[in-house]
C-alpha cells in the first residue's frame, strides 16, 4: 500500500492551461482520506509553485527547484541544496557565450535581467500548450499571468550571485529552438564539477547542484516519514522527474511523456489534459499497488 505521493506540475498535475482539475483534486482528497501523504515534486520554485496549489485548495508539501528545496504544508523548509556559488557563475558565462536567456531560482525568489524575454518564454510554453492558441493572444495571457507569479529583476546577476545572504538554487535557461540550440552549451556544462542538468520541456536546460535532484528529495522525506520506498509513488512526464520514477517502488508516466520515462516508469497513464494523475491515484488505491 502507497503511502507517499510526490507529483511533477507542468505537463503532469496541470492541464494545458495551467490549472488543477476537479477529477485530480478529489483523487488527492481520496488519497489523503486513505492516509496516503501528496505533496509536489517540481522544477518551479516555490514562489512559482505556492499559487496554483492554493487557488485548487490544495496543501500539501513541495519539493521545488526539482530538488533544491523541500517545504512542509506549513511552508517550512526543510532541507536546502545550492550551487556553489564559482559554479554559477561559471554556468553563467556559458549561457551568455552561447547566447541564452536564462534566470536564476534562488532562496530569495526567482530573478530575470529581462521582463520582455521572460514574457516571451512563458508564452511560448503556453502556446505549445494550448491548441489554436496564437502567438499574440499567448502574449497577453503570459503577462497576465506572471504577473500572479512573483518575480524579481535585476539588471546584474552577478550582484545577486556574490550576495552572502542568497543561495542559487538552480539556472534555467530557455530557447524556443529547442535542444540543438543547447547542444554546444551542453558539451561545456558538462565539464562542470558537481551540477546535474537536466530538463523540464523541449524549450529548456535546467542546471542544479549534483545531489538536487527530485530522485534524493523524495528519498529524503520518506527517510524521514519511516516510509519505504516501495510505499512511495511518483508520477511525470519529463526528464527532470526520472530520478524520482527510478527511485519509487510505484511510478507512473504520463500519456504525454517522453518516450525515456514511459521506459522508466512501471505504469502508464492519460495525458494531464484527460486527468492522468487522478486515475493513476485512483488506479493504485483501488489495486492497491
Amino acid at each position: 500500500m502507497i503511502k507517499l505521493i510526490a507529483s511533477d506540475m507542468d505537463g503532469t498535475l496541470l492541464s494545458s492551461h495551467l490549472d488543477i482539475s476537479e477529477l485530480n483534486k478529489q483523487a488527492i482528497k481520496t488519497a489523503a482520506e486513505n492516509g496516503i501523504e501528496f505533496m509536489v515534486a517540481t522544477g518551479r520554485g516555490y514562489s512559482e509553485a505556492r499559487p496554483v496549489l492554493n487557488e485548487a485548495g490544495i496543501h500539501c508539501g513541495m519539493i521545488t527547484g526539482n530538488g533544491a528545496q523541500i517545504f512542509d504544508e506549513f511552508d517550512n523548509v526543510l532541507h536546502t541544496v545550492s550551487l556553489e556559488k564559482e559554479t554559477v557563475k561559471e554556468a553563467m558565462k556559458i549561457l551568455e557565450e552561447e547566447d541564452l536567456y536564462y534566470e536564476l531560482m534562488t532562496t530569495e525568489g526567482v530573478y530575470s535581467n529581462n521582463e520582455a524575454q521572460r514574457i516571451e518564454k512563458f508564452a511560448i510554453l503556453l502556446s505549445e500548450n494550448i491548441p489554436h492558441l496564437t502567438f499574440k493572444m499567448a502574449i497577453a495571457m503570459a503577462s497576465t499571468q506572471l504577473k500572479m507569479l512573483p518575480v524579481n529583476y535585476t539588471e546584474h546577476y552577478d550582484t545577486l550571485v556574490d550576495d552572502p545572504e542568497v543561495d542559487i538554487l538552480k539556472v534555467i535557461a530557455f530557447n524556443e529552438e529547442g535542444a540543438k540550440r543547447f547542444e554546444p552549451a551542453l558539451e561545456k556544462l558538462h565539464k562542470l564539477m558537481n551540477v546535474h542538468v537536466t530538463s523540464s520541456g523541449v524549450n529548456n536546460l535546467e542546471i542544479n547542484h549534483v545531489d538536487a535532484t527530485k530522485g534524493n528529495a523524495v528519498k529524503y522525506i520518506a527517510e524521514k516519514r519511516g516510509i519505504s520506498m516501495d510505499e512511495v509513488f511518483t508520477i511525470g512526464d519529463n526528464f527532470n522527474d526520472l530520478p524520482m520514477l527510478e527511485v519509487a517502488g510505484v511510478s507512473f508516466a504520463m500519456g504525454n511523456a517522453e518516450d525515456k520515462v514511459k521506459e522508466v516508469a512501471k505504469y502508464q497513464t492519460d495525458t494531464n489534459v484527460e486527468d492522468g494523475v487522478g486515475k493513476a491515484i485512483l488506479r493504485a488505491i483501488e489495486e492497491n499497488l
